[in-house]
């Protein structure tokens, strides 16, 4: 069997109630959408971190945050990680990337001239953490120059809490999918397979989307729900909810849900399903370019994110140390023909570090010895049930964003097909939900002494996967 190529798009904080194949009807996605019908649609996909580089970490290592000892934002990634794009390159792909990768630390202050790269197997790099002009290296910035475009966002009349974002044509996005276009018709001349890595910032905040995105939306404003959230839930929850909700990432970026007005918060999630519908445009793009060089058929494609975005429920913006579903549930769709038979949704738990395994699977290759998740691929070519794959979930959240230094946020979190578990380490406290009663995560059981012999089977369960991701490596023992 010929080797497929791969197109692996990640956008950045994603929650996976942002498609109209998962159940919104008010974003315009029928790119995604038609790509569910012609994949399979995983209806519980779990980040194993609410953090980008955490996250990324996992999913690109198919090791557990705390094993690659990448466990924070502005943490590098130990060189003697294995990413599976060097894997392919390895083994003959030719590997491209546009957009962030955000295994290293991405701030101008700590690298001023761009991130510090691994081996990570790309030959292609149009690199761009994200949209905002302050590192020499931005690409997209240059690219921007060469067109005699100036990058402005200003804020919108609308909400202080938005922004109006590049037109569509000199967006991030749009030339994050661009850099994919090329590179897929240079694809169609190659005699080597090819992996791109379709990596766009959006739709992370500065909530900031192309004004023709945003204005379909303002004509539906008052339709918008509001945030989920109930009047003084975060009482008997972890401390640092309390504190974000008195600003994001530790009250440094706003976003005051109590200062916030309802059409404060309507405009912000207006502007953020603006982003998502702008992505699947250019999804339609990439996917276009695949049918138009005749590699469709040949062509593994995966969508998914990094983690979710709180969007005010909760009391709570942006992302932090919460394990709520809007901030680690993410899409995940997967299609490719011939294989993975069209319109079927799973509702297995599955978690996004089995990306690594799945890819290197798909491409007839060997895993790594110190991974230590699982491969979706015998699901994929219908050689095994879709309906059932873990039986739980598992999250870290070891300090990843270290502002919240009184105490620092230690937190893990095991979910079942019903309950979730939330570990608040060194404080004795936590978080327990049953998701079947209370789907909105609203009512915390940590206490409830009905819920006992739950909470005592579920520490149970997070402790075996505390235990199960210790790193296999080394396999062996040195001589004695």
């Amino acid at each position: 069997m010929k080797r497929p190529n791969i197109l692996w798009m990640c956008t950045d904080q994603q929650r996976f109630d942002t498609l109209g194949c998962y159940g919104n009807t008010f974003v315009k996605t029928p790119n995604l959408d038609r790509l569910d019908k012609n994949g399979m649609l995983f209806e519980r996909c779990y980040a194993q971190s609410p953090v980008c580089t955490p996250s990324r970490s996992c999913f690109l290592t198919g090791r557990y945050p705390r094993t690659t000892r990448c466990r924070q934002n502005g943490q590098d990634i130990p060189a003697d990680e294995v990413i599976i794009t060097q894997l392919l390159a390895d083994s003959g792909y030719v590997c491209g990337l546009s957009g962030k990768l955000h295994l290293s630390a991405c701030q101008p202050i700590a690298c001023p001239v761009s991130e510090r790269r691994v081996r990570d197997g790309y030959t292609t790099f149009h690199w761009s953490h994200h949209p905002s002009p302050d590192w020499p290296a931005n690409e997209y910035i240059s690219w921007l120059k060469e067109k005699g475009v100036e990058y402005r966002t200003p804020r919108s009349d609308h909400s202080d809490y938005i922004r109006i974002g590049m037109p569509a044509e000199h967006h991030q996005t749009t030339w994050c999918a661009q850099k994919a276009v090329d590179f897929i018709e240079a694809g169609s001349g190659r005699d080597a397979p090819w992996l791109f890595s379709f990596n766009c910032f959006d739709p992370h905040h500065p909530f900031d989307p192309p004004r023709d995105y945003l204005e379909p939306y303002l004509e539906r404003i008052d339709e918008i729900p509001l945030p989920n959230y109930v009047e003084g839930e975060l009482g008997d929850k972890p401390v640092w909810q309390a504190y974000d909700s008195k600003g994001a990432y530790g009250q440094r970026l706003g976003f005051t849900c109590s200062e916030m007005t309802d059409n404060d918060h309507r405009f912000v999630r207006a502007a953020y399903w603006a982003m998502c519908d702008l992505i699947d445009h250019e999804v339609g793009r990439m996917l276009e370019a695949l049918e138009r060089t005749g590699q469709r058929e040949n062509t593994l494609v995966i969508f998914t994110s990094d983690h979710g975005e709180m969007l005010g429920d909760h009391g709570i913006y942006l992302k932090g140390p919460f394990f709520y579903e809007p901030a680690i549930h993410v899409p995940l769709i997967v299609s490719m023909p011939g294989i993975v038979q069209p319109g079927r949704k799973s509702p297995a738990l599955v978690e996004l570090g089995d990306l690594a395994a799945t890819v290197l699977d798909a491409a007839g290759l060997p895993h790594h010895p110190g991974m230590q998740c699982k491969s979706l691929w015998p699901m994929l070519a219908g050689e095994s049930e879709t309906d059932h794959f873990r039986d739980d979930v598992y999250c870290e959240y070891y300090n990843a964003m270290p502002w919240h230094e009184v105490p620092p946020a230690h937190l893990t979190m095991a979910r079942s097909d019903r309950y979730k578990l939330v570990v608040a380490h060194g404080l004795g406290s936590g978080e327990l939900y049953d998701l079947q009663e209370d789907p909105r995560e609203t009512r915390n059981r940590w206490n409830d002494e009905e819920f006992a012999g739950i909470k005592t089977d579920m520490l149970i369960r997070m402790c075996d996967r505390m235990a199960w991701t210790v790193d296999p490596l080394p396999l062996r023992r040195g001589a004695w």
